[in-house]
C-alpha cells in the first residue's frame, strides 16, 4: 500500500515545488512532476509513468484536483482505471478519498466544477480579447511568417513544398500568404 503523487504546472514557467513539497508532506514515497496541460492526458508521460506502476491497495495523491485533469471525463476515466487496478485518488485540497464511498461523489462534483470553471475562465479572455480589439489595442498574434520571402520565392519559380522547407513553415501558411496576397 504506496502512496504516489503527481504534481503538474501548465507551462515550463512555473514551478511545482510547493505541490512536491505537500506531497512529500502527506507521506507520498515517490512524487512525479511535469509541466503539460490539464486539459486532456495526452503528453503526460510522469501521470503514465504513475499508472503504469500503480498497484491494488496504493494511492494516487494531488494536491488540487485541478491538477490532475480539467476534464470531467478524464479524469472520472482516470479514476475508473485506478478503481480496475484495485487503487484509490487522495485529493488533499479539499480532503477527497475515493477508496470511500461518499469520495467519489465528492469528486465527480468537483471536476465537474472544475471543468466550468475552465469554461469561465475562456469566456472572460475571449471577453477581454474582443473589448481590446474594439479600443484598437490589440490585433491579435504577431506574424512569424516572412510574408514577402514567400511571395519572392513564389514569384522565382518555387512550389509551396519548396518555399515551406526554405523557410521552414508548413506549406499550409505558404498556400495562405499567396492567397491573400493574389
Amino acid at each position: 500500500m504506496s502512496m504516489y503523487g503527481y504534481a503538474r504546472v501548465s507551462s515550463m514557467s512555473q514551478s511545482t515545488d510547493i505541490q512536491v513539497a505537500r506531497l512529500k508532506a502527506a507521506g507520498c514515497e515517490l512524487v512525479l512532476d511535469e509541466a503539460a496541460s490539464g486539459r486532456s492526458r495526452a503528453g503526460r508521460s510522469e501521470l503514465e509513468t504513475i499508472l503504469s506502476f500503480i498497484r491494488a491497495g496504493d494511492t494516487l495523491v494531488v494536491v488540487k484536483l485541478d491538477r490532475l485533469g480539467r476534464s470531467t471525463r478524464d479524469v472520472l476515466n482516470l479514476v475508473h482505471e485506478l478503481e480496475a487496478k484495485s487503487a484509490a485518488l487522495r485529493v488533499l485540497e479539499p480532503e477527497i478519498d475515493t477508496s470511500k464511498p461518499e469520495g467519489r461523489i465528492i469528486l465527480t462534483t468537483l471536476s465537474m466544477v472544475a471543468e466550468m470553471e475552465l469554461t469561465f475562465i475562456k469566456e472572460r479572455q475571449r471577453a477581454g480579447i474582443e473589448a481590446a480589439k474594439a479600443k484598437g489595442v490589440y490585433k491579435g498574434r504577431k506574424r512569424t511568417i516572412d510574408r514577402e520571402a514567400v511571395r519572392r520565392l513564389h514569384r522565382d519559380g518555387a512550389g509551396a513544398t519548396e518555399i515551406a522547407r526554405r523557410l521552414g513553415i508548413g506549406r499550409a501558411s505558404v498556400y495562405k500568404v499567396l492567397r491573400a496576397g493574389a
